[in-house]
């Protein structure tokens, strides 16, 4: 009795998402495109930045770890295979480490940068989406109400007021639609780029700090002055009277 009982309350449900969908005209088909996107885009994107995927907690206990001036051999290992965007950001600071520091510091930057970029990738597809979702249903309830007045004209009797409300809401599907697309990926595309960006100043963050602890000891040194070689001074032989 339950199950005839949800079955029927499900075709019930799935019959007035199809009549939903139906009457709101061509510029559904595009708006159930942008929202399989969207949705596809979200997951992908939340599983690949996960803290673990993209910061590794066993390379950050190992930067924290490490004591000044302690030698990262140990650090080296981990990072050799791993994948991970503060495991490439590292393995620069480690390769720059013969280098000034100042020198390190631009070479890590310029890779968080890269490294940003990269798990940055596919939120242009959801800050697209939010921008054309609301367009696509705006011009789908135009479409709709151009298609309704057009047959209030053509029609020879009085026009009936409810088949004009039925057809207007009929019309205003496509935008009802186009705008339950936006939000969601509007609070998506928000959240992944704020999640970006954080993690992106803590990677830097972290790296800078292992750069600091490399360095201990050897700013003295490394930022020492070049003395110019001492000059012989070549004797002036005397003219013989």
């Amino acid at each position: 009795m339950i199950v005839a009982w949800i079955i029927a309350e499900t075709d019930g449900i799935v019959n007035i998402v199809f009549g939903f969908f139906t009457r709101g005209g061509l510029f559904m088909w595009p708006l159930l495109a942008c929202s399989i996107v969207s949705v596809t885009t979200m997951i992908l994107r939340g599983l690949a930045l996960r803290r673990k995927n993209v910061m590794p907690p066993l390379i950050e206990q190992e930067i924290e770890r490490l004591a000044p001036g302690e030698s990262p051999e140990l650090l080296s290992r981990i990072l050799h295979h791993d994948p991970s965007s503060l495991a490439r950001i590292t393995r620069v600071a480690l390769q720059y480490l013969r280098a000034p520091r100042s020198e390190n510091i631009e070479a890590v930057q310029t890779r968080a940068r890269h490294e940003m970029v990269r798990l940055e990738k596919g939120l242009i597809v959801l800050e697209v989406i939010v921008g054309i979702a609301p367009l696509l249903g705006l011009i789908g309830a135009v479409s709709g109400l151009v298609h309704v007045f057009s047959h209030l004209g053509l029609s020879s009797g009085a026009a009936d007021t409810r088949q004009i409300a039925l057809g207007i809401a009929e019309a205003l599907n496509a935008t009802v639609f186009g705008l339950s697309i936006a939000v969601p990926t509007l609070i998506g595309f928000t959240y992944f780029s704020r999640k970006v960006e954080v993690m992106s100043v803590e990677m830097e963050t972290l790296v800078v700090e292992l750069i600091n602890k490399l360095y201990y000891g050897r700013s003295s040194r490394e930022f020492e002055a070049v003395k110019p070689p001492p000059t012989t001074q070549i004797p002036i032989p005397t003219p013989v009277a």
